[in-house]
């Protein structure tokens, strides 16, 4: 059997778009945020995502 072309398969992937509506001044903090830590606007999210659900388990 020849051997797959590509990319090997990613343990947890990604492939679940969300969209959601924000204001300018939010996308404006987003953008400054994922700036000054070299970062994708996705990966900012995905962060704050990960820091609210840890404190709602520390309550």
């Amino acid at each position: 059997m020849p051997k797959k072309v590509g990319r090997p398969p990613v343990e947890n992937p990604k492939n679940i778009k969300l969209q959601i509506r924000v204001s300018q001044d939010t996308m404006n903090t987003l953008d400054e945020c994922a700036e000054k830590l070299n970062s994708t606007r996705s990966d900012i999210v995905r962060k704050g995502i990960e820091r609210i659900a840890s404190e709602l388990k520390v309550k």
